[in-house]
């Protein structure tokens, strides 16, 4: 009787435990939540991605990696089954990008927007391009920046072969002769340098001669254009000779008709110099005069 009483007990707590273990599983396994489906496609690798990886968007964690396989109608394409809350709505523009957790390379998917946000809502399954991640990119870069640096590590070698050596050997001994034919060159003009240099230094005393004299020249202008000057001394004579000139033209006029007076009576004097002592003689009478003889 006892046996079946612990029996009975033991059952009852197994049934008890199991109950307790459903209602745990249950509540962890959150059914209650309604998501959102959706396909992220993507054309690069996607190295440390699995299922149960978590969507990230804006930094929140909104939900978790369901499938992932390649496009049965493309296979340079894989597909990632995202499911995320329901109560989050997606722009239109979202795109999605490959985050790793730290060093230990395990990857998620991160849903990021575009510089403006779309006001449109994107539909339920439809399909968000995956672009290059940051990582991605620098790989990529990277792998280029080798590329160029081993391309360029060959033309090296090919540049620095035997033949070329020796080429660049007779260049380096031209360039030698070069610079000491140079410096002979150098050593025969020192003498004209300083020859120049004395040119310069004289040069300088003969500017300085020069603006010397610039500035006697301005002062002497400044004195003859100043009141009381040459100029204006000038000016003063020139007005006083335009008032004189007529009274000379004047006293040459009296002068030339005097002149001519005394050539005249010279002339007079000349035809008949008796008249000094008798005087003038009388002119002869003229035509109906008395005493006029006809020729």
């Amino acid at each position: 009787m006892e046996n079946r009483a612990h029996a009975l007990i033991a059952g009852l707590f197994v049934i008890g435990l199991g109950i307790a273990l459903i209602i745990v599983a249950e509540w962890f396994k959150g059914d209650s939540i309604e998501h959102d489906h959706y396909q992220v496609v993507s054309r690069e690798s996607v190295t440390g991605l699995s299922v149960q990886a978590s969507v990230y968007y804006r930094g929140v964690n909104i939900g978790k990696v369901n499938r992932i396989y390649f496009d049965p109608e493309n296979m340079q394409q894989i597909l990632i089954d995202i499911a995320i809350d329901g109560n989050i709505q997606l722009p239109n523009n979202v795109y999605a990008q490959l985050g790793y957790q730290g060093i230990t390379g395990l990857a998620y998917v991160q849903l990021r927007n575009e510089s403006v946000i779309s006001p449109e809502i994107l539909p339920e399954d439809a399909r968000i391009t995956m672009r290059p991640s940051l990582l991605d990119e620098v790989t990529g870069y990277g792998q280029n920046i080798l590329n160029n640096v081993n391309e360029l590590i060959i033309q090296v070698h090919q540049l620095l072969n035997d033949e070329n050596q020796e080429h660049i050997t007779s260049i380096l001994r031209n360039i030698d002769k070069s610079m000491n034919n140079f410096n002979n060159v150098t050593g025969h003009l020192q003498p004209i340098l300083d020859s120049m240099t004395h040119l310069t230094s004289e040069s300088g005393v003969l500017v300085r001669h020069l603006d010397e004299l610039l500035t006697e020249i301005n002062q002497s202008i400044r004195n003859v254009n100043q009141q009381g000057g040459i100029i204006d001394s000038l000016s003063t004579s020139a007005q006083e000779m335009a008032t004189t000139i007529p009274e000379l033209r004047k006293v040459s006029n009296g002068l030339v008709r005097n002149s001519q007076n005394l050539d005249r009576v010279l002339q007079q004097l000349e035809e008949n110099p008796q008249m000094l002592i008798f005087g003038r003689p009388s002119s002869q009478p003229g035509p109906g005069e008395d005493g006029f003889t006809a020729p």
